[in-house]
């Protein structure tokens, strides 16, 4: 048996973008160690986007923006007989960036609603509708940000991260009524991603971010995963209600001499 203990046990990943995903580097981690996954995309054209990665894998299609879509999927799940699961992974995020990055007190109403359903209360939808499909010492993941930094190019996506982990911690004491699931975050750096790409500005946050790390090089996808891996694995019984901050010591080390002499030198 290895460390982690992940032989034969099932999980469920919503998430999967591409190859370049948090959630594809988790779920491919958990079958390296023998478990059962179950992905979750959010349309067909995603679905048919992934066939050739996904191979002969069970995917479903959940658009986690309606309710009744995550109701559906898990009462689709357990009719076909795909549970329990051992743990849930929540790796989406969404933000209606079309027009452009603009000032906070800009952000509008219905972007703003719109980003916090389907970027952190779907988390409590999915909790709520997946729980009858849980074992009673599940554990459900999130991924996050590691640090709430004003990044006017992320937008009003960094308060709604917030919500995300606090949401996270919330629901972690609302199960701990009847169960002993388990909520964790993983609160990850800027990291090399497809969605990422999109955002204005990130690649040169992204390299000064990397500047700041204590190794000087910036955090993987799969440093990410890895730690989602654990949390997902019985070795992390002792963790609940936390936010674990992946990220090289990133928000810590503000007064990196190089960086410190590129931004002063006249």
């Amino acid at each position: 048996m290895s460390l982690l203990d992940l032989n034969n046990r099932r999980y469920l990943i919503f998430g999967v973008a591409n190859r370049k995903s948090v959630a594809w580097a988790i779920g491919k981690s958990l079958e390296d160690e023998g478990a059962q996954v179950v992905y979750s995309v959010r349309s067909e054209a995603r679905q048919e986007s992934l066939t050739k990665l996904m191979g002969d894998r069970e995917v479903h299609i959940c658009d986690v923006e309606r309710e009744e879509e995550i109701t559906a999927l898990a009462a689709k799940i357990q009719a076909e007989g795909g549970a329990p699961f051992d743990g849930v992974v929540h790796s989406i995020a969404f933000a209606n960036y079309s027009k452009g990055i603009r000032p906070f007190h800009e952000t509008e109403r219905e972007d703003f609603l719109q980003a916090t359903a389907i970027s952190s209360f779907s988390l409590v939808e999915i909790a709520r509708a997946f729980k009858p499909l849980m074992k009673p010492d599940a554990t459900v993941v999130s991924i996050g940000i590691s640090s709430q930094v004003l990044a006017e190019n992320y937008g009003y996506m960094s308060p709604i991260k917030a919500a995300l982990e606090s949401t996270s911690r919330f629901l972690a004491k609302s199960f701990s009524e009847d169960t002993q699931i388990r909520f964790n975050t993983v609160n990850a750096g800027p990291l090399k991603t497809s969605a990422s790409a999109g955002i204005p500005g990130y690649l040169e946050n992204y390299l000064f971010a990397e500047k700041l790390t204590l190794r000087g090089k910036a955090i993987t996808t799969q440093e990410v995963a890895n730690t989602a891996v654990f949390l997902l694995s019985p070795m992390s019984s002792g963790i609940n209600a936390q936010g674990i901050v992946v990220n090289q010591g990133m928000d810590l080390n503000y007064f990196q001499k190089e960086v410190v002499s590129a931004a002063t030198k006249i």
